[in-house]
């Protein structure tokens, strides 16, 4: 009995990770996965079919559907405007499952407008932020927010063996409190692994990625 259950971990432990260790003919054959970045004639990069830094909220609508939640996410212990965000929480590509998150980089004066026009202001779990829900009369202004970022959680946990063997060798790696960052400039991507936590993929256009691991540093 303790046999089985030994194997059946095992199985289960495989099996998460299978789309991440899957064979090359299932990454050739699904798009939208996170290692598949294709890089512009222009040093731009394009991930989950949007162009980042060119593409719109208006564009991963049409490419992701509408299963999302859009919003205005600000802390509330620091007086900031926050950042507009479009959240996919069940986002799929064949067998990877896990959270995506759209950033914009809106100017702080649409921020006010939208947020003094909000539906309704909820506190996020984490009591930390609130989240600010538009109006129907601002949306179609919004979709027009050019995407300035993308964030990936994976529903399954990482490890070096498979960031390395989907991203290949980082141009660096910094270590900080508990976490692992693999970066990768020529992507614009930096994948932090947790020890005590989920995964976080972030993703920018090359250009804009020494604003993204200065903080690191």
């Amino acid at each position: 009995m303790k046999m089985f259950f030994a194997i059946f971990a095992l199985l289960a432990v495989m099996l998460a990770v299978y789309p991440f260790l899957g064979d090359e003919q299932q990454g050739g054959s699904v798009t939208g996965l996170p290692w598949q970045i294709d890089t512009l004639d222009d040093g731009s990069t394009q991930v989950f079919g949007l162009h980042i830094g060119v593409s719109r909220l208006a564009d991963a609508l049409a490419a992701l559907g509408d299963d999302m939640e859009l919003a205005i996410i600000a802390s509330t212990d620091v007086e900031e405007v926050g950042s507009l965000e479009m959240y996919y929480g069940h986002y799929r590509a064949g067998l990877l499952s896990g959270k995506l998150i759209l950033h914009t980089a809106t100017s702080e004066d649409s921020l006010k407008q939208w947020r003094d026009n909000a539906e309704k202001s909820d506190y996020m779990s984490s009591g930390y932020a609130k989240k600010y829900t538009l109006s129907a009369a601002d949306k179609p202004q919004v979709m027009q927010e050019t995407i300035s970022g993308i964030t990936f959680i994976p529903a399954v946990n990482l490890d070096e063996e498979i960031v390395l063997a989907r991203f290949g060798e980082p141009a660096e790696r910094i270590e900080q409190a508990g976490t692992t960052h693999y970066l990768y400039p020529e992507k614009g991507l930096d994948i932090a692994v947790h020890e005590k936590s989920k995964e976080v993929m972030q993703y920018v256009s090359p250009n804009s990625f020494d604003s993204l691991v200065e903080p690191l540093r």
